[in-house]
């Protein structure tokens, strides 16, 4: 349960790890992940904006993963496009756990743990081996 942005940055990001340190126009980036160039093109700035990508303007311009790739993890990538925005609770009540015999938050948050430790303890080198590893 990610939001639209973050897919789009991760896959972009992915993306950008396995071109070996080139330079990748927007355009390019925006094909390979099937996202709005226009669209694409905030999110990789804001990526720029925090030092996870490097990006040059010009003909031969364009984005690339300057962090470490054993060292970024989704969480990163995640908290640029969404911030450290506390859970919402599904059923619209506040913040997930705040609120007092929730009926949802029992059985949800083993779940959302889960999903914040992938996303922590995953790394962009982690998806690159298991994609390069792909048929």
């Amino acid at each position: 349960m990610i939001s639209q942005s973050v897919e789009s940055a991760l896959r972009a990001v992915i993306y950008l790890a396995g071109q070996n340190g080139r330079l990748v126009p927007v355009a390019e980036v925006a094909d390979a992940v099937a996202a709005s160039r226009t669209y694409l093109a905030k999110m990789l700035g804001q990526l720029t904006a925090a030092g996870i990508l490097e990006s040059s303007r010009g003909a031969t311009g364009g984005f690339r993963v300057v962090r470490p790739l054993d060292r970024l993890t989704l969480a990163e990538i995640a908290a640029v496009l969404d911030g450290a925005e506390p859970r919402r609770c599904l059923l619209g009540t506040g913040i997930c756990g705040k609120v007092d015999g929730c009926a949802v938050h029992q059985r949800w948050a083993p779940i959302a743990q889960e999903i914040d430790g992938f996303f922590t303890d995953t790394t962009v080198s982690d998806l690159l081996h298991i994609q390069r590893s792909l048929p």
